[in-house]
């Protein structure tokens, strides 16, 4: 007895097949960055960070309550992906040069069409759940 399988007709037989010939990145990395982002923590940084020009560590630790230690291990985790990137300011102000984070066009678009995708499907099914009782 075989199982019935549909098959969408474009799709490779072959995940390696997925992309192009020229792709910059290996299925592995893309891999990576989808584990990445599958941490609660690390999520959070990205969504943070996709919705503001740039954040310093000190922001971020305030803003998510989290400690240094930590914060530092994921930040650097996601700019490991290419998620995140660090950059150091370079015009001196009151606090001297200091470091911070902005989100990647990858970053954004691992959000966008991952995670955030699957929650605005599940608001979606579920306003018309709740619109079909009434």
């Amino acid at each position: 007895m075989g199982t019935k399988h549909t098959r969408v007709a474009d799709d490779p037989d072959d995940p390696d097949d997925l992309l192009p010939a020229e792709s910059v990145l290996s299925l592995e990395e893309y891999l990576e960055m989808q584990a990445a982002i599958g941490n609660r923590t690390r999520f959070e940084i990205v969504y943070r960070l996709s919705r503001t020009d740039e954040l310093t560590p000190t922001e971020l630790e305030s803003m998510m309550e989290i400690d240094d230690s930590t914060l530092h291990y994921h930040l650097n985790e996601l700019r490991d992906v290419g998620l995140i990137e660090k950059r150091v300011r370079t015009e001196r102000d009151s606090e001297g040069l200091y470091t911070y984070y902005r989100g990647t066009i990858l970053g954004d678009v691992i959000l966008e069409h991952g995670v955030e995708e699957l929650l605005r499907r599940e608001w979606a099914f579920s306003e018309a759940y709740d619109s079909s009782e009434h």
